[in-house]
């Protein structure tokens, strides 16, 4: 299916795969709606995805931890196109790593409100817009904590396993409209993942990443444009992509870091 003329809105789209993606769609010639707390860095990726050949690029502030902003973000949406063609449900991220014993209110929240009912919240508010029987989609970004839990990341996990029973139950009640829905879960991945979940720490960051070669955004954009342009009778339901160097969730090959003399 080609994408250029059609409509993308992407949430979370101020950094890392939302940005990534916003440049790849414009890339393909679509028109790109994007969304995100931090507006200043919605325009610059909108001047990028413009530059990369969108067809236009448009920025709104958007919370999706508030049904509130989502509501007036959807309404200003209405107001550039009557439909969305695709949809990509990407808000979110983590904060912290603590065990259940040592975690705090605060951050299991802030999860829950932007993996969870985030995507709950937009999806609503946007499902009206979605033309049936025309090759749209609702591609969820997951991830691999959503099939396999590891230490410090209950809430993660938790929030992550919720968005693919999300995507699961949407598969089910939009069967017969032509909407696809479909989630991508990615495994290691360097962008500023690490550095919110460490609250800023770079140094904290980077070891996560250290002596590895992780995906970065444009894996992920790459991905995302394969799976919104299959052909309409074809869905792509889940995809997990993972780093070579990542065998499992527990499972990474790290080369030797040369120490400084």
């Amino acid at each position: 299916m080609k994408l250029s003329g059609k409509w993308i809105l992407i949430t979370g789209a101020s950094s890392g795969f939302g940005a990534a993606a916003a440049k790849a769609f414009g890339a393909e010639g679509a028109h790109v709606v994007l969304g995100a707390r931090r507006v200043d860095r919605l325009k610059a990726v909108a001047a990028e995805a413009r530059t990369a050949g969108a067809a236009s690029a448009h920025v709104h502030a958007l919370d999706v931890a508030s049904t509130a902003s989502v509501t007036t973000f959807v309404e200003w949406t209405k107001g550039l196109t009557p439909r969305v063609d695709i949809l990509i449900n990407n808000a979110g991220g983590a904060h912290g790593l603590d065990t259940v014993a040592t975690s705090r209110d605060e951050d299991w929240e802030a999860m829950v409100q932007s993996n969870f009912l985030g995507l709950l919240r937009v999806t609503r508010a946007v499902l009206p817009l979605l033309p049936h029987h025309d090759g749209a989609s609702i591609i969820n970004i997951g991830s691999i904590a959503g099939h396999v839990a590891y230490e410090g990341g209950a809430a993660y996990c938790g929030v992550k396993a919720a968005e693919r029973s999300v995507t699961g139950a949407l598969r089910l009640e939009l069967n017969g409209t032509g909407i696809r829905v479909g989630s991508l879960d990615p495994g290691l991945a360097e962008t500023e993942f690490s550095v919110v979940r460490f609250k800023g720490d770079t140094t904290r960051a980077a070891k996560v990443y250290e002596g590895t070669q992780p995906l970065v955004a444009t894996d992920i954009a790459e991905t995302l444009v394969w799976m919104a342009s299959r052909p309409p009778h074809v869905c792509i339901d889940e995809v997990v992509i993972k780093p070579t160097d990542q065998a499992a969730i527990h499972k990474l090959y790290r080369r030797p870091v040369a120490k400084p003399a």
